[in-house]
Parts: C-alpha cells; sequence; structure tokens
C-alpha cells in the first residue's frame, strides 16, 4: 500500500562514478590533514638552510646560488600550497612535493660541503615525510633516490677511493641511519594507519548487522547532499521502522531480534543500488539515502523494500515469522532544505505510516509545523 501526494520525475541509475566520487571525497579530507603537516615540515627544511645561510655556514662563493635555492624552492611551495590549479589533494601531488624537497636539499648539500655537510640529516625529513604520508613503495622509491644523491654528492672522489672499502664503509655509515629510519617509519606507519583504519571502522559501522551507523551515515550522508545542494540534483530519504521487532524479541529472545534485524537488512539492501547509503540509525530504525533520485523513484523503491520485505519470512527458533516494515520519504527540496530537516521529515512520514495501519509508504509533501 502507497500513500503519497505529488509524483516526480523517475529514478536514475546510479554510477560506479557516483560512488567513487563520495569516497574520494571523504579520501581528500583525510589528505587535507596530511597535508598541512607536509607543509609545515617544508617550511621547517626551508628554514634550517636560510638559519644556516645567515650564521654563517655558506661559503662566500656559494652565497648566491643558496639564496636563489631558497627564492626557487620558496616559490615551489608556494606554487604547490597556494595555486588554484590543485583543486584536490592526491598522494601523487605529496610525493612530488617529497621529490621538490629532494632537490633543494641536495642543491643545498652539494654547495655546503658534500657529504660532509652539516644539513646532511635533512634528508631525514624528507624520509618520515614520506613514510608516514605516502606507501611503503613510494617511500623505498624515494629512499633509493636519495641513495643516488648520495653516489652523486660523492662523485668528485677518484675512481680507487669509490672502490675501497674505506670510502665504502664511510658511504654506509653515512646512509644506515637514514634506512634504519626509514624502515622504523614506515613500521610504526602501517601500524598506525591499520588502526585508525579499525577505529574508523568500528565507530562508523554497526557492529550487528555491517552497514553504517548513525555517525557513519552522518560523515558520509552531509557530503552527498552538500553535492545535491551545489549541483541542484534530486536526493531523497527514507526512514524504514520494523513494525515487529518488539514481539520477536519478547516472545523468541534478543537473539531471535538480531538475526531478524540482519535478514532485514539483506532484504532491503537487495533492492539498493550500490550508490545509495544504508544505515541503522538505533534500535529497529533505518535510514536510506537517495542520491540523483527523483519523488517517484523514491516512492519506487521504499514500495520495493515494503514488499519485499513483506514477502520475506524467516525460521527463528522453530517458529515461521514474517516481518513488515513502515517507510516515510522525503524529497529536497520540497520536504526539507537541509538534511537535518529532510530526515526529520522522513521520519514523521515514517510515523504516519504506523499510525495509519503499518505495512505502508508514505509521503506527504505538506511539511507540519513540527518539522518546518
Amino acid at each position: 500500500m502507497v500513500m503519497f501526494s505529488i509524483m516526480g520525475g523517475g529514478r536514475k541509475m546510479g554510477t560506479i562514478e557516483e560512488k567513487t566520487d563520495s569516497t574520494a571525497t571523504i579520501e581528500n579530507e583525510g589528505l587535507r590533514g596530511i597535508s598541512r603537516s607536509v607543509a609545515e615540515i617544508e617550511w621547517l627544511l626551508l628554514i634550517m638552510v636560510l638559519l644556516y645561510h645567515v650564521f654563517g655556514g655558506t661559503e662566500p662563493d656559494d652565497k648566491p646560488i643558496i639564496v636563489l635555492s631558497m627564492v626557487m624552492y620558496a616559490i615551489c611551495i608556494m606554487g604547490m600550497r597556494y595555486a588554484t590549479f590543485f583543486k584536490r589533494e592526491s598522494r601523487g601531488k605529496l610525493a612530488v612535493e617529497t621529490w621538490i624537497m629532494t632537490a633543494f636539499i641536495t642543491w643545498a648539500i652539494m654547495h655546503t660541503g658534500g657529504l660532509e655537510s652539516p644539513l646532511l640529516n635533512s634528508y631525514l625529513l624528507i624520509i618520515i615525510t614520506s613514510a608516514l604520508a605516502l606507501s611503503k613503495l613510494t617511500t623505498l622509491l624515494e629512499l633509493a633516490m636519495i641513495a643516488a644523491c648520495f653516489i652523486f654528492l660523492g662523485s668528485d672522489a677518484s675512481f680507487h677511493e669509490m672502490i675501497s672499502l674505506k670510502y665504502a664503509a664511510g658511504m654506509f655509515a653515512k646512509f644506515a641511519p637514514l634506512a634504519l629510519v626509514a624502515y622504523v617509519t614506515i613500521m610504526f606507519a602501517s601500524d598506525i594507519r591499520y588502526g585508525l583504519n579499525e577505529v574508523r571502522l568500528l565507530s562508523e559501522t554497526d557492529e550487528l548487522t555491517g552497514i553504517l551507523n548513525r555517525r557513519g551515515f552522518a560523515i558520509i550522508a552531509d557530503r552527498m547532499f552538500g553535492q545535491a545542494v551545489r549541483y541542484n540534483r534530486p536526493i531523497n530519504v527514507l526512514s524504514i521502522d520494523c513494525d515487529n521487532l518488539k514481539p520477536v524479541n519478547d516472545g523468541l529472545g534478543h537473539k531471535a531480534g538480531d538475526l531478524l534485524l540482519i535478514s532485514l537488512v539483506k532484504t532491503i539492501k537487495g533492492q539498493l543500488r550500490h550508490t545509495d547509503i544504508l544505515a541503522r540509525q538505533g534500535g529497529d530504525e533505518f535510514v536510506v539515502l537517495l542520491p540523483e533520485t527523483q519523488t517517484a523513484g523514491a516512492l519506487d523503491v521504499a514500495e520495493k523494500v515494503r514488499a519485499a520485505v513483506a514477502a520475506n519470512s524467516l525460521t527463528l527458533s522453530g517458529k515461521l515469522v514474517h516481518t513488515t516494515v513502515s517507510i516515510g520519504v522525503a524529497s529536497y527540496p520540497d520536504d526539507g532544505k537541509t538534511l537535518d530537516l529532510l530526515v526529520a521529515h522522513a521520519d514523521h512520514n515514517m510515523y504516519q505510516a504506523k499510525i495509519t495501519g503499518r505495512n505502508r509508504v508514505v509521503q506527504q509533501s505538506a511539511i507540519p509545523a513540527a518539522v518546518s
């Protein structure tokens, strides 16, 4: 049974790009934080070379070259940081920044004593930056690049010196700390990333059903709703409530109720696109975000969900159990111009579905004062 007062256009089929765009938006937010830290390291590197130059560490003949290199490096930093052609952060951009850092430090070291330069340990900043911000492979490539820089910086030695054990031991003694720091930092960074991913997964996922929880839904829905507003795209919300979870819990136990919810989620997901967002709001209440979906399409999805749940049955504790759902539908912008108002209006319509008989879909356009 479907109750509604307006009909819109059809439901657009989702694409993999839509989901990828949402995921990329979340990834980009994380990269912004990493990028800010990289920027601080870049400026710190410049300040270190500047202080070394100011306090007389640079030979008079090399001063113009060092000053020029600092100016060019500062221009590169500002270009990478503040130029408008980098609209999104990416790990590729961060990798390019570490390569620029490597080139700057190598140039500064070459004009401040070569392998005997006090600035040689500045390579550690690059290694740590790469290990924390980029992948293991990128860090290893960065380490290999620095090793090549070591060979280049020591190229003024004669061929016989370069093939001697003493020279090899000296190079090893200088390069080994970098390799050790790279290894330790990579291991720590891997552990940190794993831990953060686990914490994020636990904090944004419902433990019982494996779908998003309220917090996870808020993070993704805020961004997707923002895109809908920005580009004037249709978006709908379904508020879904299980009609008979309490009787199952009371009569068959909470374990049976958990199995019922798991089965219910599976049935709902079977009616959704991969771009639709399903989350558990708590207890027996669920919410679905339908991007790129007109009102008529949302009503069609809601009715498919209602019918699929009603047709499904589950054997719990030796008894055949049937369940139904009540669904409220709300559409942007008619039923709310913010995500909170849209969800509130969908909840209101869901409660209307429950008090008017349950096992039905309700979409009322008139916004009640309580949620307007």
